[in-house]
């Protein structure tokens, strides 16, 4: 009778015994849960699914074809704002002036065909304005001619020369401050609610504002649309971008994001021949006939809406568990794959959650982080410094004695080579280096092209080649034009390194924001190119020099970026954190390696459970004993006595 109670009781005692024994008061890892498999995207739920299979293919060719017509808009400033070759056609008699402003094309009068030229009035101190940056012009009449392939373009149109020149400078801050504003606020709307709703809504807005601007009568209403442009173009590059990469398996992400920046590239090179076959439309003027061609391709993006599904990485780092569960059982049916004998389990823990509600993150939880933000700040300098600097070389390179529009095909193919040159370079730099070291050397020659530009032309004209001035200016003009373009390589390599950097370290959980953060950042260093045109290059030695120092900084801190190749995208804000920088120096044998240095221990912690209560009195005084042992002075050991070690076992110490 007694042989019954005492069963289970030997039961319990002998499966306490096969379980790992208790250390420092926590349970073992082991013991407390099965590693969840849904949060593991890359490593669990997509190689379960077929992988990079036939239907994740399709989708990312489906990124790639707006990239052509992006690549349209992005580049269409070079064309509706270009300055014209100006001649005045009826000069004025009675003493009144308009000024040029911030105009540098030469200014020639025929004044009725005989060669007169009108003369510069002079200021108060006896200088020409031409000489401080600006150049009176007394004209009544010009005649405007374009050297881009347009008859006709918004400046020829409503004559935005001498004291309406400023508007053109206006019309390119609407384009980029739009670009801005719309980067930081899609950012956080695809983070909020799902990448396919905001590149829906920006599709729709892109087609309305964008032939709205074709159909512009004034200036200001240009501007205004063109800003609104912006906002959506910046909505519609951020969400394809994001889609793109979280289609993607490790191995696939960079090959799959440099094909695009190549369509973007290749839209730059075609946009001279659509100009060209917009000139003297019939109907229309040739500015408007052109923005009406670079919009009407986005119309082939409307079946998106139906065709192009929401990213499933991002349903289920948001808990999303009901849509993610019809869209994987429609993901494994285009690959082929049999979920009914899927032995991974990732069906069945999704059963178990759908009863969770859908938790979205906002960006402003970065600050809570310790390395993440720290990470997006770094690239965010690194963009911001990219493209700053790159119109810096662009302006050195450039002839400063040439008209701007005679030499504009040379400058513009030259800039689109130097973009194609560098996505060709960035592939197989990449490979071998990886993105840290692929993004480290990059800076280090745009560093060095900065550097030597801006100090060893100065002291070759100080220090050799004085009495030659002429073999000394054309060394300094070749020299200048070598690093120029060197720097300009250099430079649009970290630009675009930085933006893919920075979509594989943020989060899925704010990835649009962060990537946001870090295009906007990009946006304020094209920025910096009009804003020194508007002061006809007043400062721009100093303004290369802020930039040069800024490269000097960026390397420091590219040192403390980690090296995502080859690894899993992170998910949640614990993944992104525990993304940081690997030890230059491999540990030694016996070392004690630092916690959270794998990506297989990210959750280590979130699993560690408290400590028993029938253990927290012995886990005390072990404590205790130990403390007591550690203050002991270690002169108490002198004269050949020494101090053995204390065996202190639950609690309860025993010196042998």
């Amino acid at each position: 009778m007694a042989a019954g109670p005492e069963r289970p009781v030997a039961e319990a005692q002998q499966q306490e015994r096969d379980q790992p024994p208790i250390e420092n008061g926590f349970m073992s890892l082991e013991q407390t849960q099965a590693p969840r498999l849904l949060p593991h995207v890359d490593g669990s739920v997509l190689p379960s699914l077929g992988g990079f299979g036939k239907h994740q293919k399709q989708l990312v060719i489906l990124t790639w074809i707006p990239a052509l017509f992006i690549g349209f808009s992005q580049f269409s400033d070079y064309f509706l704002l270009a300055q014209p070759n100006s001649t005045c056609v009826q000069p004025l008699v009675n003493g009144s002036n308009w000024t040029m402003g911030s105009l540098t094309l030469p200014v020639t009068v025929t004044n009725g065909g005989i060669g007169t030229p009108v003369p510069y009035l002079p200021l108060d101190n006896g200088t020409r304005d031409g000489d401080s940056g600006g150049m009176q012009c007394a004209c009544k009449e010009w005649k405007l001619e374009l050297q881009t392939g347009l008859s006709q373009n918004v400046v020829t149109k409503w004559n935005l020369v001498c004291d309406s020149a400023w508007k053109v400078h206006i019309a390119k801050f609407s384009l980029l401050v739009g670009s801005i504003f719309g980067y930081l606020v899609m950012g956080i709307l695809a983070d909020w609610f799902g990448r396919h709703p905001v590149l829906i809504v920006s599709v729709l807005f892109m087609l309305v504002f964008g032939l709205s601007v074709a159909f512009s009568f004034n200036m200001t209403m240009f501007s205004t649309l063109r800003f609104f442009e912006g906002f959506c173009l910046a909505g519609l590059t951020l969400s394809l971008y994001i889609l793109r990469i979280e289609l993607c398996l490790p191995g696939w992400r960079f090959s799959m994001t440099m094909v695009a920046s190549f369509l973007m590239v290749g839209g730059q090179l075609v946009m001279p021949g659509v100009a060209a076959l917009c000139r003297d439309w019939p109907a229309r003027d040739d500015w408007q006939v052109l923005q009406i061609i670079i919009i009407c391709p986005f119309v082939l993006m409307l079946p998106y809406i139906w065709i192009f599904p929401e990213s499933l990485r991002w349903l289920l780092a948001t808990q999303h568990y009901r849509r993610s569960k019809a869209m994987m059982l429609c993901i494994a049916r285009k690959n082929q794959v049999d979920m009914t004998t899927e032995p991974s389990g990732v069906l069945t823990e999704l059963e178990h959650e759908l009863h969770k509600k859908p938790k979205r993150t906002c960006i402003v939880k970065m600050t809570s982080t310790r390395n993440l933000w720290k990470n997006i700040v770094v690239l965010c300098v690194n963009s911001l410094t990219g493209y700053g600097i790159h119109h810096c070389f662009a302006r050195s390179m450039m002839d400063p004695e040439a008209p701007v529009s005679a030499m504009f095909h040379a400058d513009y193919y030259t800039m689109a080579g130097i973009a194609v040159a560098t996505c060709l370079a960035l592939c197989p730099a990449v490979a071998f280096m990886g993105r840290r070291g692929g993004l480290l050397t990059f800076m280090i020659i745009t560093a060095l092209a900065s550097l030597l530009q801006l100090g060893l032309l100065n002291l070759i004209g100080k220090y050799s080649l004085r009495h030659d001035t002429v073999l000394r200016d054309t060394l300094n003009r070749k020299f200048s034009v070598a690093f120029s373009i060197i720097g300009m390589f250099s430079s649009h390599a970290v630009s675009t390194l930085s933006i893919f950097f920075c979509a594989e370290i943020t989060p899925t959980v704010i990835r649009g924001g962060g990537l946001g953060l870090v295009l906007a950042s990009a946006g304020f260093g094209m920025l910096t190119a009009p804003i020194m045109e508007l002061h006809n290059q007043k400062g721009y030695f100093l303004h290369h020099m802020i930039f040069a120092a800024c490269t000097l900084l960026c390397i420091i801190c590219l040192l403390l970026l980690p090296e995502p190749r080859n690894q899993p995208l992170p998910e949640s804000l614990a993944d992104g954190e525990s993304y940081t920088r690997q030890p230059l120096l491999t540990h030694r044998p016996g070392e004690q390696h630092l916690l959270l240095t794998k990506p297989g221990n990210r959750d280590l912690y979130s699993r560690v459970h408290d400590t028993p209560r029938h253990l927290t009195a012995t886990g005390g005084a072990t404590t205790a004993a130990a403390t007591a042992l550690a203050t002991v002075p270690t002169s108490y050991a002198t004269g050949g006595e020494v101090i053995s070690n204390i065996m202190v076992s639950n609690g309860v110490g025993g010196s042998s």
